[in-house]
């Protein structure tokens, strides 16, 4: 499996848009977006697993510098 750190995120992208923009160079085993412990808000990034290391290499190919929702 390859995990992957994503950041500089909108604050308003969601564990769901995160899953399925990644969804497009594979299966997603999981994401998650960080989040502030007390205000429960969006620190402005997350993990992304996908289920092989091709597929993370293909999404690092993909979105590494690609700009997602500003």
């Amino acid at each position: 499996m390859g995990k992957l750190f994503v950041g500089n995120l909108s604050f308003k992208i969601t564990d769901t848009d995160l899953q399925s923009a990644f969804a497009e160079c594979g299966t997603v085993a999981s994401a998650k977006i960080i989040t502030d412990r007390d205000s429960g808000r969006s620190k402005g990034f997350g993990f992304v697993e996908m289920s092989s290391q091709p597929e993370a290499d293909a999404a690092i190919q993909r979105f590494n510098g690609a700009e997602y929702d500003g």
